[in-house]
């Protein structure tokens, strides 16, 4: 596999291995792959995660147990304000 790089890219991953974090460009890439690895990973499993909190949502509105989107904003907005408060204490 042949990879272009433009000029920029080239220079960061020279600045990486000028730093003797890395021994060479190829080590640079495959951190640069590994981390995109596991950001996939994590976003996988957050989308997941928000498929079973949508589901749960869901399943709770259809047996009636909804709450109103005023009483949601303002409890949502008393949330913040008192996080805001002890933040600035």
């Amino acid at each position: 596999m042949n990879i272009s790089l433009t000029t920029e890219l080239e220079q960061f991953i020279q600045s990486q291995v000028a730093t003797g974090k890395y021994a060479s460009s190829e080590e640079v890439i495959l951190a640069g792959i590994r981390l995109l690895e596991e950001r996939e990973r994590i976003y996988k499993g957050r989308f997941e995660e928000l498929q079973r909190e949508i589901m749960i949502g869901i399943e709770a509105s259809e047996r009636g147990e909804v709450v109103d989107g005023e009483t949601v904003f303002r409890h949502i907005s008393e949330k913040l304000q008192q996080r805001r408060q002890q933040a600035g204490e």
